[in-house]
């Protein structure tokens, strides 16, 4: 069973930072993604940024380039996504995920477990 939890969400300013952790347990990623979304009230779940974890190759959403970096610590089994400058409109719950394939690193399709979420809010 493929338990992950992430961690470090929370209500911030806006130009403000926070850093999400999620730690997977029951699954040697070395061939997989870990993947962050994010959904906001009444609105699609929507891709941020995928890492593969061998290779540490990450994919970002042009909404959050140049403002969150995704990375991953192999030895704590945990990734992360730093996320600064924070906007409004980033306010929505985040979820991280695993992708078993080499494809589909921007498709939550692709994804098979996911986490519980967190709630990172932005205030103007």
């Amino acid at each position: 069973q493929v338990q992950l939890v992430e961690s470090g969400g929370g209500l911030v300013q806006a130009g403000g930072s926070l850093r999400l952790s999620c730690a997977a347990s029951g699954r040697f990623l070395g061939n997989y993604a870990m993947g962050w979304f994010r959904q906001a009230p009444g609105k699609e779940r929507e891709f941020v940024a995928a890492i593969r974890w061998s290779a540490g190759t990450a994919t970002v959403a042009d909404s959050v380039k140049g403002r969150f970096t995704i990375s991953r610590d192999n030895a704590k089994n945990t990734g992360y996504l730093q996320m600064n400058s924070l906007k409004p409109e980033d306010t929505a719950v985040y979820y991280c995920a695993t992708n078993p394939k080499p494809i589909g690193a921007m498709s939550r399709n692709f994804y098979d477990y996911w986490g519980q979420g967190t709630q990172v809010t932005v205030s103007s």
